[in-house]
């Protein structure tokens, strides 16, 4: 077996996902769409998939259906392959019937699952960030360093680490210290890579920087059973730090762009970002393809609009439509007169057909889309959302709890959630 061969991915599906919640109100945080035609998801599988790792589990428990419809119609592999993205819900066994209770607790309930197949290592991954990176330079280091526990760390500036988990290595990226979003000047002092470390990084190279973790670990597989015999839930609060002192704990430096999509305004500006003329985040890198479901869609039809920074899902209509910095996703319908600006739209799960219109009509009820000379600012438009004609959405001056008039308003993002109804001449 090579490498990778002897590799199971572990992906987390996360809890509720109430930081992103409108977005998750239907949905678990893998399967928020995202760049247009995308699922969070796709993001950790393709990452995998690039690196040659094909035997991949995704662990999750809230709102499953719409991540289970994305997998099944997405991923499949020959069976000459071994491969598979196999979803695993909590599920009651006659030793619990608890829900996971935490990252290390999802994956102590499945073990038993992963003892079927032939490993001796597991990658764990976060299903709700946004990165690229070749993991198999990570096992390497893994097995070069002969090391039980690795962890992908980012250097970050010192005056950037409160709120993160930040470790201290010695030079040789062994691990000898962790803190959890520290605030102690002090300790942070403490924890700045020495210059030895520091001469090694490609990038950050002025000022002082620290090590925080991404929540990306590579365990061998006796260290994942001995660390999880225990009552802990969480792998970065209490299962890493235990092994402190009683494990060889090792760092391994990512340079590259990384972003946890962990609450509404870090989405809506990732997303947003996207649209840069060389956005941090690039689709468009050769050799390295982002997965997702093939939809077999037209292509886009644009009829007299003005264009800055746009990103187009497939199957879209526009028409006499001015978009200024938009991700707008797959079968969106934006109507003549309308004005986006800093807007994600996510489209819809299918087009309605002329019995469909001629009903909304006679109901009063919008057309999937946006309406006639509609106005949207800084706003998420969730999948079939029905926003009426001549509708003002703009969350300025409302506080960012805000909630009316169907529409939420988080970080100072104005989202419409999945299938929502805006009636004409609406103003918020």
């Amino acid at each position: 077996m090579t490498l990778e061969q002897n590799v199971l991915a572990v992906i987390m599906g996360g809890g509720r996902g109430s930081r992103l919640y409108p977005l998750t109100k239907e949905r678990c945080k893998p399967a928020v769409p995202l760049a247009g035609k995308y699922r969070l998801v796709d993001i950790p599988i393709s990452n995998c998939l690039n690196s040659g790792i094909n035997r991949i589990f995704l662990l999750t428990q809230f709102n499953t259906a719409s991540l289970h419809r994305h997998i099944q119609s997405s991923y499949r592999f020959d069976p000459f392959s071994g491969g598979n993205v196999e979803i695993l819900s909590a599920e009651q066994t006659e030793k619990g019937d608890n829900w996971y209770q935490g990252t290390a607790d999802a994956v102590r309930q499945n073990l038993h699952h992963f003892a079927d197949h032939k490993h001796d290592i597991v990658l764990i991954l976060s299903g709700d960030q946004l990165y690229r990176m070749d993991f198999r330079k990570i096992l390497e280091q893994h097995v070069a360093t002969k090391a039980h526990v690795t962890i992908a760390a980012l250097p970050v500036p010192k005056s950037q680490v409160e709120g993160l988990g930040v470790m201290r290595v010695n030079d040789d990226l062994s691990i000898a210290e962790f803190a959890e979003k520290p605030k102690d000047p002090a300790v942070i002092d403490r924890l700045v890579l020495s210059e030895e470390v520091q001469s090694k990084l490609k990038f950050a190279t002025s000022g002082e920087h620290c090590l925080a973790s991404m929540g990306i670990y590579v365990f061998n597989r006796r260290s994942l059973v001995e660390a999880l015999n225990n009552n802990m839930t969480d792998f970065g609060k209490e299962v890493i730090p235990s092994l402190l002192g009683r494990a060889r704990l090792f760092s391994y430096i990512f340079e590259g762009y990384w972003e946890d999509i962990g609450t509404v305004r870090a989405f809506f500006e990732a997303n947003l970002q996207l649209t840069d003329l060389v956005p941090p985040f690039n689709f468009f890198t050769a050799g390295a393809p982002v997965y997702t479901h093939a939809r077999y869609l037209p292509a886009s039809k644009i009829n007299r609009c003005t264009f800055d920074h746009v990103i187009i899902g497939d199957g879209s209509i526009i028409t006499e439509a001015h978009l200024k910095r938009c991700v707008v996703g797959i079968r969106s319908v934006v109507r003549e007169g309308c004005r986006l600006e800093n807007v994600v739209i996510m489209g819809a799960d299918d087009y309605e057909n002329e019995r469909d219109i001629r009903a909304n009509a006679e109901n009063g009820v919008p057309n999937v889309g946006v309406g006639h000379n509609t106005v949207v600012k800084d706003a998420i438009i969730d999948k079939g959302a029905r926003i009426g004609s001549n509708v003002v959405l703009d969350p300025a001056g409302k506080p960012s709890d805000w909630e009316g008039h169907g529409v939420y308003i988080r970080d100072g993002v104005l989202v419409v959630p999945k299938n929502a109804i805006i009636p004409n001449n609406t103003v918020i």
